[in-house]
């Protein structure tokens, strides 16, 4: 007999199938015994009878057994169907029970953990329900993102992971020992190579893993995470860039199909604007956490939106490739987009002037040469371009009200952990 997917079973009442899947819950009623199987499909309900054949193997099965199961498809009588429940008119009567596989399970599937606890145990908590929905919604930011970008005609390129220097300069980056004579290490960005592809397909993105190794363990940072990067030509300024941005962000939110307040158009305000609603230094180069989440519920009170644009950073405070606002001198074409409370995108206009760009890398005290693979594409002729990166586990997280980023990521890194915990000495 060929296998039939639970999600198949309600056109098949009266008939005998085979199914194969996990059992999420058993439970004895009387000398019946009942199953909640699962597998990719959904979940139906079986019932082994006491005269069933497999009433026997029934009394070994216990949850997050795999099984291979037969049995028939019978509608449920009127008084027990379940009308919101998928399978919920119909009940499989077991006649036959294969166990595949034995279970040992550190605690109730779905069971309420501590985060450690949760994480820990991740090849097993990722099968609940929860966390499927989590990682699902997530596959639709990353769809919509593509979507997005493809109705903007961008073209998707694979960014490298290992670059011969830090794309920002940064002195967060994890070193490689591998090359010879050579410095190699994990990218923070794919910076200078998206803006390598602008001079290629004019319009281009990628959704790269990205690496740093900043001393941080919060409940928003990662020493690895996924990026959503685009890098587009022929722009006016950082405006055209956050109008895209806006439209995909429209497209992924459509996409999730979870409630967002997102009005016609994101409020915009300037650092320093920001910092005047809200009483804080303007001397100050960024915002606080505590400061994103009060412009956030500002936004959200007087804009209607879960969204907030927040623009001109100091020149000071943005890498050295971000382009300055000739209006508006100290201050960049740069922007952060919140949501929700936290910084899920930076972006801006990017210097496309080779010379103007190798003054700014010695005014930060970089040298040149050691980035003269980027600046190849700028001696040979650059537009006016800019970009931006969204983390897609704070946006995740930030879709669902997930209190910590960890949540948000498979198999998360931070400065405790690979897999399991690296150390207990933790600051939150």
């Amino acid at each position: 007999m060929e296998r039939t997917l639970i999600g198949e079973l309600a056109g098949k009442k009266g008939e005998a199938v085979l199914i194969q899947g996990s059992v999420s819950v058993r439970r004895d009623q009387g000398k019946m015994v009942f199953f909640d199987f699962r597998d990719r499909s959904g979940a139906v309900q079986g019932v082994v009878l006491p005269k069933s054949e497999a009433i026997e193997t029934a009394k070994e099965v216990r949850n997050e057994y795999v099984v291979s199961v037969e049995g028939k498809v019978n509608a449920r009588p009127e008084k027990n169907v379940k009308a919101d429940t998928q399978n919920g008119d119909i009940e499989l009567e077991v006649t036959k029970i294969e166990i595949i596989s034995k279970a040992e399970i550190p605690f109730e599937l779905g069971s309420e953990v501590n985060l450690d606890t949760y994480l820990d145990h991740m090849p097993f908590t990722l099968r609940s329900e929860k966390a499927k929905q989590i990682f699902k919604v997530q596959e639709a930011i990353i769809q919509g993102f593509r979507d997005g970008m493809k109705a903007q005609d961008f073209v998707e390129f694979q960014a490298p992971a290992l670059v011969g220097g830090d794309a920002e300069g940064g002195a967060a980056a994890f070193k490689v020992d591998y090359y010879y004579d050579q410095k190699a290490f994990l990218a923070t960005s794919p910076q200078i190579y998206k803006q390598i592809m602008v001079g290629v397909f004019e319009r281009a993105f990628t959704t790269p893993k990205i690496f740093r190794g900043e001393k941080h363990s919060t409940s928003r940072h990662l020493s690895e995470y996924s990026s959503l990067d685009f890098e587009m030509g022929f722009i006016k300024d950082h405006t055209d860039v956050m109008a895209a941005l806006e439209r995909t962000m429209r497209l992924i939110v459509d996409k999730v199909g979870l409630p967002v307040v997102m009005p016609e158009k994101i409020p915009v305000l300037k650092l320093r604007e920001v910092q005047k609603i809200l009483g804080v230094s303007t001397d100050e180069p960024d915002l606080e956490p505590e400061h994103e989440r009060a412009i956030c519920e500002w936004a959200l009170k007087e804009h209607n939106s879960d969204f907030v644009f927040v623009t001109h950073y100091p020149v000071s405070k943005r890498p050295f490739y971000t382009y300055e606002d000739e209006n508006d001198k100290g201050y960049t074409k740069s922007f952060d987009l919140l949501f929700r409370g936290l910084e899920i995108t930076t972006g801006g206009q990017r210097v496309h002037n080779h010379d103007e760009l190798v003054d700014r890398m010695k005014g930060r005290g970089l040298k040149p040469e050691l980035f003269s693979y980027y600046l190849q594409a700028f001696k040979v002729g650059m537009p006016p371009h800019g970009g931006s990166a969204t983390g897609l586990e704070r946006l995740t997280a930030r879709l669902l009200n997930l209190p910590n980023v960890k949540e948000a990521t498979l198999f998360p890194r931070d400065l405790n952990r690979i897999d399991t915990l690296l150390s207990t000495d933790k600051k939150e």
